[in-house]
């Protein structure tokens, strides 16, 4: 079959995912210019947030393939070809280093090395008192392969963990994480949020999800606690969170994601003493085990079997 390679990509990583994705599917051609292959001979389109319009008029087209895990952008595109299946990435490296990151964020939050460091940089010696794990109860926002990751690996090393799925209807047929209690609807948060010490946000994109994460929801939660937004910088009214960490309602915030990418360097995040920033660097596709999960979908594709992590478009995941 013929691919096409698309996105927004630096020549680099470009280069690094054309090998990579040639490795895994030596039987099959890849194109990096669209202009290479007559449109009509496209087979799959493998994007990293193509441009709007990017995959326009390609008649033979069987598969959009994301190497990326969250699809927002390309449902945005008014012009992403109607009836063609679109497959978001599920990358095993990529939730482990999901993992990762919520992990060191949990246990900093837990152990006060956020404040060690802003004692350190006032030349300050003062020791705090240390919390257990199981004195800190986690809510994970979204229950989907990297929420399950995180809640799973947060499980293992003694935190009380809950994890918050926004449907209900489908709550009988979620896979369960041992140590994890699996929640859904509205209600469910509200309650689920009173008792949280930490709460992680992993949740997909939606038209419902937008903007969650605000000052009415902060307000849920027990004084001083903990956010880390791993998930969409949209999820967050960023004045909200403003006003809660000066409020003391939020003790403390890691942020991976922004309203804004790159942050502003004029933004009040960058130098704030209680907001921990990175560049959207929490967990990143991994080019080599990537490579492989698309060469399983395209084989399939090639050999008349179900694709693996397809997006239902109305539910926007």
């Amino acid at each position: 079959m013929n691919l096409l390679l698309v996105g927004e990509l630096e020549p680099a990583e470009r280069s690094d995912w054309a090998a990579a994705l040639r490795l895994a599917l030596p039987e099959h051609s890849l194109y990096l210019d669209r202009g290479e292959v007559a449109d009509a001979s496209l087979d799959v389109a493998i994007v990293a947030n193509p441009p709007p319009g990017s995959l326009s008029d390609l008649p033979g087209l069987r598969l959009i393939q994301s190497l990326w895990a969250g699809v927002d952008r390309l449902l945005g595109d008014p012009t992403l070809p109607v009836g063609v299946p679109l497959a978001r990435m599920v990358d095993p490296a990529m939730n482990s280093a999901m993992a990762e990151t919520a992990l060191w964020a949990t246990l900093a939050l837990q152990r006060g090395f956020f404040e060690y460091a802003r004692h350190q940089r006032a030349s300050r010696w003062q020791v705090h008192g240390q919390r257990r794990a199981d004195e800190l109860p986690v809510l994970v926002l979204g229950f989907g392969q990297m929420g399950r990751a995180v809640a799973a690996r947060l499980a293992q090393q003694g935190y009380p963990v809950s994890a918050w799925r926004r449907g209900a209807a489908d709550a009988a047929n979620v896979e369960l994480v041992a140590g994890v209690r699996v929640l859904s609807g509205a209600p469910a948060l509200a309650d689920a949020l009173a008792q949280t010490r930490i709460l992680i946000n992993l949740l997909p994109l939606t038209p419902d999800t937008r903007s969650l994460i605000d000052a009415d929801l902060l307000a849920l939660l027990p004084h001083g606690a903990g956010l880390v937004n791993l998930a969409r910088g949209a999820h967050l009214v960023e004045a909200d969170l403003l006003m809660a960490l000066a409020s003391g309602q939020i003790g403390h915030a890691v942020l991976d994601v922004f309203q804004v990418e790159p942050l502003p360097v004029d933004h009040a995040f960058w130098l704030h003493p209680q907001v921990t920033v990175l560049p959207h660097a929490a967990a990143m596709t991994d080019a080599r085990s990537a490579a492989a999960v698309v060469a399983r979908n395209i084989e399939a594709l090639a050999a008349g079997l179900p694709l693996q992590h397809l997006v239902e478009r109305d539910a926007g995941y």
